[in-house]
């Protein structure tokens, strides 16, 4: 595959005559994609809230200025949680439906909130926050899947990038609300960021049954007519046409995954030369999402922060704040353009710069720890800022909607569990391990020590671990551990460049089949043309949707 394929467009050829973008239908249906994409939310604000927390003395006095290893733990419990849900999610998401499981996944998110605020010690602190991330691995694992399974056709690519593109919405609103609650004299200083939390789940515990439940999800469990009332109803507003051929289309593709590829069960994610390739894809996105050079800013800002210099928390809080909306801003920007642009396009350009950015922002973090230079420390945060805007083309709209689109409906589910468990498990790594590193390389502890060093003082084997991992990749004066970095991206761009596949301007179905060969497409497409033209030729849909109009 060698500089990557880039698919040509089957969708336009076929059903673009079909498409209209203005239905009055599809006011409606995005409202209810909203509901869906503040679920991303919650992981975005935690990890601003906690950048934030660490900043303000009420919250570090009260749980006993916490650092090192407990301060990893800390920040890590909640993936910790989500990583213990991943083997459950796909089965409920496959078995009760998208919607029931968003619903459990709020339902506990809740309780576990209520509990994070209302905490008495780090131990219950720490417990909630398990909670929070076992709950939301189950909202986490369906609500993207039925935002790219319930959109209208031409909105399905930018509003699946919007799930995660929102993510720096509620960390700017941690990152404020923690601005404006420092100046508070005790505990609700932090107590109220914590509550604030609750406020997607609420949302989605009183709203999400009113929200469309998947048509794949029910014509995979033989509800056909259900299907075609919420095809019907979202996405015609009165013209048959479209929702004729995407209800053959998602049959058509259903039973192609049930009886040609044989596509179901885990081993099946590794059997078929398709799905390998897809599952190349998803496990390298899962582990660059989160070892690129952003784990240390996501969770640590206040402490690279404090290595250069700035150590005033008001000034602290008031850049995370900014760089929150940074964030949002190119985030939402790129989901806006990937079927302009194309996905291609915007990982080669996403990693590029990424590359260019940290090799800057490596040379002047290492100018400030030799010559302790003000300039250099500005333009630390200058090259952070540009370092982000860069990550957010691709990596913040893509990693999620990239790795669902790919994924045929049979295999969806499970292929984004194991995503999303690569994802958390590279994230908890940097999360506990950061802090450690931070504080062995900090100047104040004076010279890294040599690994021989290291290995003749150190007898626990995660301090071996953790001392080596402040040599790899996240020390923010260690100038030779960021280069492991640059190389890192550099790596990066060369498997992006092999192995993405252009995908845009296509139907789900159709995308999803790419990596099976154009067979398989042509199979799934021309077995739904045909469905259509035998059914335009009898009056058996138009009774059909004309009785569900009815009822």
């Amino acid at each position: 595959m060698g500089g990557g394929a880039i698919a040509t467009t089957g969708n336009e050829a076929i059903i673009g005559h079909l498409i209209d973008p203005n239905r009055k239908c599809i006011i409606t249906l995005n409202a209810w994609i909203v509901l869906l994409l503040i679920t991303s939310s919650t992981t975005g604000y935690d990890a601003s809230m906690m950048n934030g927390l660490q900043s303000l003395a009420q919250w570090e006095n009260y749980f006993h200025n916490p650092t090192g290893g407990k301060l990893g733990l800390l920040n890590a419990i909640q993936n910790i949680g989500s990583l213990a849900a991943y083997p459950m999610a796909p089965y409920l998401s496959d078995g009760l439906g998208r919607r029931p499981t968003i619903f459990i996944g709020a339902l506990i998110m809740c309780c576990a909130t209520v509990i994070q605020t209302a905490s008495q010690s780090v131990g219950m602190f720490i417990g909630a926050r398990f909670l929070i991330g076992f709950g939301l691995t189950f909202a986490a694992n369906a609500a993207p899947m039925l935002v790219t399974e319930i959109s209208y056709p031409t909105y399905r690519a930018p509003l699946t990038s919007a799930y995660n593109s929102l993510c720096p919405d509620m960390p700017q609103r941690a990152a404020w609300t923690t601005f404006g609650t420092f100046r508070i004299g005790n505990t609700w200083a932090w107590r109220i960021p914590s509550a604030i939390q609750a406020l997607a789940p609420v949302l989605q515990v009183c709203l999400v049954w009113f929200c469309p439940e998947s048509p794949r999800y029910l014509i995979s469990k033989g509800k056909e007519a259900a299907a075609l009332k919420t095809l019907a109803y979202y996405h015609a507003d009165g013209d048959e046409s479209l929702v004729r051929y995407e209800f053959e289309e998602i049959r058509a593709a259903i039973e192609f995954d049930r009886t040609v590829a044989a596509n179901v069960g885990w081993k099946s994610l590794f059997t078929t030369p398709g799905n390998r390739k897809r599952m190349r894809i998803i496990i390298a996105l899962g582990f660059f999402a989160q070892w690129s050079g952003n784990g240390l800013v996501s969770y640590y800002l206040n402490k690279v922060f404090d290595t250069i210099g700035i150590t005033d928390p008001s000034t602290q809080l008031l850049i995370n704040g900014i760089l929150q909306i940074w964030n949002l801003f190119w985030a939402l920007s790129a989901a806006l353009l990937v079927d302009r642009i194309g996905r291609r396009i915007l990982f080669m350009s996403s990693v590029l710069g990424m590359f260019v950015f940290f090799t800057f922002q490596t040379v002047c973090s290492a100018l400030f720890a030799e010559r302790g230079s003000n300039q250099a420390a500005h333009a630390v945060i200058a090259f952070i800022f540009l370092f982000y805007a860069s990550y957010d083309l691709a990596f913040t709209p893509l990693i999620f909607s990239y790795t669902i689109e790919i994924l045929p409906y049979q295999l969806r589910a499970k292929g984004f569990t194991i995503f999303s468990f690569i994802h958390s498990a590279a994230l908890v790594f940097n999360q506990y391990v950061n802090p450690i590193a931070l504080s062995n390389s900090s100047p104040s502890h004076g010279a890294t020590p040599s690994l021989n060093e290291t290995f003749s003082h150190r007898s626990s084997r995660l301090e071996v671990l953790c001392l080596l991992h402040s040599y790899i990749p996240h020390s923010p004066t260690n100038s030779t551990a960021q280069i492991v970095y640059v190389c890192w991206l550099a790596f990066e761009a060369v498997f992006l460049w092999l192995y993405v596949i252009e995908t845009r301007n296509r139907t789900l179905e159709e995308t999803a089949t790419l990596f099976d060969g154009t067979e398989a497409t042509k199979k799934i497409v021309g077995q739904a043309a045909h469905q259509v033209s035998d059914e335009k030729s009898s009056a058996s849909f138009h009774e059909n949707t004309l009785t569900l109009d009815k009822a």
